[in-house]
This record gives structure tokens, C-alpha cells and sequence, in this order.
């Protein structure tokens, strides 16, 4: 079972009075072809979930067991979705800061804090912190990572009975043999993000993921 991420940087907070701190974190910056979903979190001092791990290290079964128990445990949970065209046209990174925001105006209550895996928000009105390997680190920024990984991947799955010759079901988007064999046998259906397609065929991904 890989580590769970601490509550260190929550119970910092809640000493100093604070009680609603909003771990926020995304799923979906590499694929090729879908949106970018974005969760933020709220958990009570008293009501710690144990076991949260940034999803990228969690088996799909216990990323589901833990999705339903965060659901059923955290004070407040938003999500927010940003579609590929809006990928295509200001870039993931701020993709994925408009689907941060989304998620954290989805709350049912106002976050005192909101820690991030690493992307700062701008617009954000309260206090905030950045965290690099953010989901490994916070525990709440790994609730959100579960959630939205989770959403995600539900959401990919729907679209494959939509567009069934290109496997998201099982790839999700990302670049894996069989998802560049299908576009290449097909061609790109309307769910491609072309900017990326275009980029990993000029051996430049990276670039467009990380653009500002």
C-alpha cells in the first residue's frame, strides 16, 4: 500500500483557529484527448480519512473505495471541468486554473485556505499555499487528486460508448500505443485535443503541458 499523505500542513492551520481548509488538485493535464477535471476538497479535524495517496499511485478499486468514502466523510466537495476545446484555446495550464476555480466555487462552504499541488491560482481570494508534489504531501490535495481522478475517468468512460474506436475507456486519452494506432487508423474524432495531437507528433508534449 503506498504512504498516506499527512495531514501536517491542515493541523498547522486548524492550530492557528482555521477550520475550512480546501486541498485542490487536477486529473487530466497529459491526455490527448478529453477535458482537464479539477476537485476541491474540505475535511473536519475530527473527521480525518485515513489512507489518502496522491491517485496516480492507487489501484482503481481503492481509488473507488476511497471516493466513496470521501463523499460520505468531507465536509464539502466541488469539481469543476474545463472541455478540450477550451484546452486548445488558452492552454492547459490555465485550463486547469479555470477548472481549479470551478471546483472551489463549488463549495457549500467559504475555504479559509486552499492548498494547491504546486498551481497558484491568481484569482483565488483567500489565502493559499502551493505545494510541489502536492497530492504526496497534503492530504487533503490527495482527497481532491482521488476525486478528481475518479470523475475523470467516469467521464471518459461515458464519452467511449459516444466514440467506441478509440479505447478511452481504457486509456482515458493519454498517449498509449493503442490510442495513437486508432488515430492513426480513424484520424482524430471530435474529442481530440488538437493542439496536443499536434505537439506529440512534433516530439513537444511537454511544452504544451507546461506553457504558460
Amino acid at each position: 500500500m503506498p504512504t498516506a499523505a499527512p495531514y501536517r500542513y491542515e493541523a498547522q492551520a486548524w492550530r492557528t483557529g482555521l477550520s475550512r481548509i480546501a486541498g485542490v488538485d487536477e486529473a487530466g493535464r497529459g491526455p490527448l484527448a478529453g477535458p482537464v477535471v479539477a476537485a476541491a476538497v474540505v475535511i473536519a479535524p475530527d473527521r480525518r480519512i485515513k489512507g489518502l495517496c496522491d491517485s496516480k499511485v492507487l489501484p482503481a478499486e481503492k481509488r473507488e473505495a476511497l471516493f466513496a468514502v470521501i463523499h460520505e466523510r468531507a465536509v464539502a466537495i466541488g469539481v469543476g471541468v474545463v472541455d478540450h476545446l477550451t484546452i486548445d484555446r488558452i492552454n492547459i495550464l490555465e485550463a486547469t486554473r479555470v477548472a481549479m476555480m470551478q471546483a472551489l466555487a463549488g463549495l457549500v462552504v467559504a475555504p479559509e485556505l486552499v492548498i494547491t499541488d504546486f498551481v497558484k491560482l491568481r484569482e483565488c481570494p483567500c489565502p493559499q499555499r502551493n505545494l510541489v508534489d502536492g497530492d504526496a504531501r497534503c492530504a487533503t490535495v490527495a482527497a481532491a487528486s482521488i476525486v478528481a481522478k475518479v470523475t475523470r475517468d467516469r467521464l471518459m468512460c461515458a464519452l467511449d460508448v459516444e466514440f467506441p474506436a478509440y479505447g478511452f475507456a481504457k486509456h482515458k486519452g493519454y498517449a498509449t500505443a493503442d490510442h495513437i494506432a486508432a488515430i492513426d487508423r480513424h484520424g482524430l474524432c471530435p474529442l481530440h485535443r488538437r493542439s496536443f495531437v499536434s505537439a506529440w507528433r512534433q516530439g513537444n508534449l511537454f511544452a504544451v503541458e507546461t506553457s504558460e
